[in-house]
């Protein structure tokens, strides 16, 4: 038995580690939308499947028996189209989704569900921290006359698709205080994230020491599926199959 391991989360590269190290047969893909990737434990796919068609010709090439999907929690469009193709197949299929952030005394939170529901909910003449990733960032073109200022990992091809806006190469911290300082030092009103939970909460935990407002975009709808929440509820159901 085979499985695939769609990864590109923490949760993710535990999981690989954990069946290269116990002898589970398995592949591992990522999107490939950060550069320089952390190497997986797995052979290892970079990149879509090409579609349906792809996605059903790996399976079959590669003897595929299993679908764990450990994508990103606002990976909608893949963990739909994955969990609707298992099913015709009558493949076992897993979702492993973490979970999400709540809130806690003193916070500042506005809750919202969609970007656009996001942008009206920034005042005007706010400094906005973007904690969402540059996939999406056009979709913000709203924010446009606020100084508007977008995190991302890998140093950016194309120019910020918001008048006004800037880039921030960088990692964000795990620790509460480095995140403090940064928003204290760019003078940011208003964090714009998603709720994409896990240990990396520092932002959060940096606004709320700050009295800086949140706007938390909530997660997309997900497919009915069967569903943990960790790599080790994970491995407990490939090891069952």
């Amino acid at each position: 038995m085979s499985v695939l391991l769609l990864a590109g989360t923490t949760e993710g590269r535990h999981i690989a580690a954990a069946m290269a190290k116990e002898g589970i047969a398995g592949h591992a893909s990522i999107a490939g939308v950060t550069e320089d990737p952390a190497p997986l434990a797995l052979p290892t796919r970079i990149g879509g499947f090409g579609g349906a068609e792809g996605f059903e010709t790996f399976l079959h090439n590669q003897g595929i028996r299993a679908v764990v999907d450990a994508t990103h929690p606002y990976a909608a469009r893949i963990t739909g189209r994955t969990a609707k193709l298992c099913a015709a197949r009558g493949m076992p299929y897993l979702h492993v989704l973490r979970h999400p952030w709540a809130e806690e005394d003193g916070d500042e939170w506005t809750h919202v569900g969609s970007i656009d529901e996001a942008v009206a909910a920034v005042p005007p003449g706010a400094c906005v921290f973007l904690a969402t990733g540059r996939q999406t960032l056009a979709e913000f073109a709203g924010l446009e006359g606020r100084r508007v200022i977008c995190r991302v990992i890998d140093p950016p091809r194309e120019p910020f698709p918001i008048d006004g806006g800037e880039y921030l190469i960088g990692r964000p911290s795990r620790h509460a205080e480095d995140e403090a300082d940064l928003l204290s030092a760019l003078g940011v009103d208003v964090v714009v994230t998603k709720n994409s939970g896990g240990p990396g909460r520092g932002k959060l935990d940096a606004a709320r020491s700050l009295g800086i407002a949140v706007v938390m975009i909530a997660r997309p709808p997900m497919p009915e599926a069967e569903r943990v929440a960790t790599p080790e509820e994970a491995l407990d159901w490939i090891r069952a199959l």
